[in-house]
């Protein structure tokens, strides 16, 4: 997302290379081994370790449509100004544009969910990835199936 002077922020820019971290493994299917995801972390978010505990992903195992797939993202917070959720990612490994969507929070968001719908190419894995306040990284994973009509 440009400012107005015309430059990325370092955010952007980090999730533009993280996105080109996603196409380049997306490839070869190496995301689907935990040691990619902590590579994929390491190079998104520094050299923090991530952990698979907070994140609720859910999509249906079996989707009929490729273009209307839902998906719920639930970060367990007490969202508290001390703890709460700074931002939450959303890829899809095999899209031709992995980066799905990215949101922020604050404490004043009260929860940190989301729930939406998305257009997926093909079956594929599914990775939401959480920044919490005190820059801990948490990761969750899904597969799911499309039976027709992907956007790739």
């Amino acid at each position: 997302m440009p400012t107005n002077s015309g430059l990325f922020s370092r955010r952007d820019f980090a999730i533009g290379g993280a996105c080109a971290l996603l196409t380049a493994l997306a490839g070869r299917g190496a995301l689907a081994e935990n040691d990619a995801l902590t590579m994929l972390v390491k190079k998104f978010f520094s050299d923090e370790s991530f952990e698979e505990d907070l994140i609720r992903l859910v999509v249906p195992p079996v989707a009929e449509n490729g273009t209307v797939v839902p998906v719920t993202i639930e970060v367990e917070s007490p969202m508290t100004p001390e703890d709460h959720v700074l931002s939450l990612h959303l890829f899809a490994l095999e899209n031709p544009v992995p980066q799905i969507a990215s949101y922020m929070f604050t404490p004043a968001n009260g929860k940190a969910a989301i729930s939406t719908r998305i257009r997926l190419a093909k079956s594929q894995d599914l990775l939401a990835i959480a920044e919490m306040s005190n820059r801990s990284i948490h990761a969750a994973k899904a597969s799911i199936k499309i039976m027709i009509g992907g956007c790739g």
